[in-house]
């Protein structure tokens, strides 16, 4: 049975993630990109579907034993779990090393007091764990091959074949070092080179100290807003400058139920927020990679934006049901593929435009077809900004007028007019600015419910939506509105949990619900981050101080954050670790440091 979703860490080289959880096993790992199918899908499964354990030999009957502890080196992406054992003490160190050529996943085993007899036990599963390879020896490799993909195990210890799994039984003493690498390589390509272990951890330690080194935040939150900009580094595809939504698909954001969506594409939203926290922490060369990314994404076609796309900017990402997995603890169905790809979302715009604006703001080098494609998106908003969308939440029930959709559009006009004001792109400054009050009025008209002092999810429509917190974030109304308040203030009484969270709108539980699905989900965690900025704006620092550090508490051991919390389980639920939830940590850090409001 796979671990809670907090048990696990996140390791990476930019192209690709794993998850390995506490007791030393990788149950998550995609090859040779985010969206390729797992070679390991445990955690979506059994055993059976595909894991890779190491760790302290244990009895059959027992259960492998969990880490005493577990941490990564300094500001990287490198872990080291650590184990005491009756026979002394053992620690195993994890990291994918930043990709030259053939995508490596490399274990160190090294023995710290006594001698701890070790087990590596090796289950490769190709296609989501569908696939059993063909698993034989080429000299001292051995290598596993099915269809186009090939993995090839290499280690100095000695290894056996028993039930589909590759064994290596083994001791290790004070100061001896043991080293498993796997490497994929396309399986028409012959084998791939051996592997440096020791070369490349030094390596990777040396990335990860120069790329943190270049972090401008240097706050009372820095442990935090640190980890939170490595994970987004990680989720970064670094050939393409893509941004993940997060690595994973299919973890549920309530517990045994259907809402499982594949998270392994680039969200325009998410990564347009991604790049902003990126740039305001100092990271301009990823915003560079990210802005050339989007316009080869968009190309030629920027009337038929997508909200997502793949991680090199392809357009088709068709939704499939995976239905030999079980799914995490029974939660089905399993996903691949994203169907929301072609919904009409029109926030999407004004997130790209906001990101584009704030880039050209911080200096980034001018780009032409940048401002073209700007402009470019303000003239489709121009004729279709006033029709019903499936907004951020990318319901799956009939299009409404959703209220944050029409804010953004707000937004994208209003930092096209600013860039035109500048003197940096040129368009129809007058009839633009008619647009920009069009829209703020009518929102104000039909999107506000006077008798109760609040904006509401949609026009005519009575529920609140959490997305609202941010109409004083992005300036379309002033913190101190008497309606901005109002709506704070009503989001706090109907969409908040007994523990203080945010919820992103009401549910029905096994009735369809205003999102076209039935069951509910945990509290959102970029919800509650806003609500903790939102207070800050308003003058309630200490509550938003409280709010953010009881957040900080949510996050697992190693600072990482799924997309929700289950305040009645009392653990994270979602996609992990969730990009969505760690810019607004970033975010609201800034923020609160800012103002000054921060204890210590």
């Amino acid at each position: 049975m796979a671990g809670r979703i907090e048990d696990y860490a996140l390791i990476g080289d930019m192209q690709t993630a794993a998850l390995v959880c506490r007791d030393g096993t990788v149950d998550w790992l995609c090859l040779p990109r985010f969206d390729s199918h797992a070679i390991f899908a445990g955690i979506l499964g059994t055993e059976e579907h595909g894991f890779w354990r190491i760790g302290p030999a244990h009895a059959a009957d027992a259960g492998p034993p969990a880490a005493d502890r577990r941490r990564y080196h300094g500001d990287s992406l490198i872990l080291e779990s650590e184990w005491d054992t009756p026979r002394g003490t053992v620690r195993v160190t994890d990291f994918m090393p930043p990709r030259d050529g053939a995508p490596q996943l490399i274990r160190i085993v090294e023995g710290v007091s006594g001698r701890v007899r070790m087990r590596s036990a090796l289950r490769m599963r190709f296609s989501y764990g569908r696939v059993v390879p063909w698993v034989h020896k080429v000299e001292a490799r051995t290598v596993a091959v099915a269809g186009p993909d090939s993995v090839w195990l290499d280690t100095d210890a000695e290894t056996h074949g028993e039930d589909l799994t590759t064994y290596s039984d083994f001791t290790v003493s004070p100061g001896e070092r043991i080293a498993f690498t796997i490497s994929w390589q396309p399986s028409h390509k012959g084998e791939p080179p051996l592997s440096e272990p020791e070369a490349a951890l030094e390596a990777t330690a040396d990335f990860w100290r120069d790329w943190v080194e270049q972090c401008t935040y240097h706050g009372p939150y820095r442990e935090a807003v640190v980890r939170s900009l490595i994970t987004l580094k990680a989720l970064t595809y670094a050939p393409t400058g893509g941004i993940v939504a997060a690595p994973t698909t299919s973890l549920p954001e309530e517990i045994g139920g259907v809402r499982n969506w594949d998270y392994r594409y680039t969200w325009l939203r998410d990564a347009a927020i991604t790049l902003s926290s990126l740039l305001r922490t100092g990271y301009r060369e990823e915003a560079r990679a990210w802005r050339e990314w989007l316009l080869r994404a968009v190309a030629g076609d920027p009337e038929n934006l997508q909200i997502m796309y793949g991680i090199a900017g392809e357009r088709e990402l068709g939704e499939a049901e995976l239905d030999w997995l079980p799914g995490y603890e029974n939660s089905t169905p399993v996903r691949v593929g994203n169907g929301a790809a072609h919904q009409l979302q029109l926030d999407v715009y004004g997130e790209v435009t906001e990101a584009l604006h704030l880039a050209h703001m911080t200096g980034l080098a001018r780009n032409d077809y940048a401002s073209l494609l700007q402009l470019k998106l303000i003239r489709y908003l121009e004729t279709h900004w006033d029709q019903p969308d499936e907004g951020i939440w990318e319901v799956r029930g009939p299009r409404r007028h959703f209220v944050h959709s029409k804010v953004m559009a707000w937004v994208a006009v209003d930092r096209t007019i600013k860039l035109i004001e500048m003197g940096d792109a040129d368009g129809p400054l007058e009839r633009w600015r008619e647009l920009r009050d069009e829209i703020h009025r009518t929102v104000c008209e039909k999107g506000y419910d006077p008798e109760r002092n609040t904006f509401t999810q949609s026009y005519g429509s009575k529920e609140l939506d959490a997305s609202l917190l941010l109409i004083p974030q992005v300036g379309f109304l002033p913190p101190d509105d008497k309606r901005v308040i109002g709506t704070i203030e009503a989001i706090q009484r109907e969409l908040s949990t007994e523990d203080g969270f945010v919820l992103r709108y009401p549910t029905a539980g096994e009735d369809a619900g205003v999102d076209g699905l039935a069951g509910d989900e945990g509290a959102f965690l970029a919800c509650s981050f806003w609500l903790a900025d939102d207070l800050a704006m308003i003058g309630r620092v200490d509550e938003a101080r409280d709010l953010f550090e009881k957040l900080l508490g949510l996050r697992n051991d190693l600072g990482l954050l799924a997309e929700e919390w289950d305040s009645g389980r009392q653990r994270q639920v979602g996609n992990f670790p969730q990009a969505f939830s760690h810019v607004p940590l970033i975010d609201t850090a800034l923020r609160l440091t800012a103002s000054g409001a921060y204890g210590g």
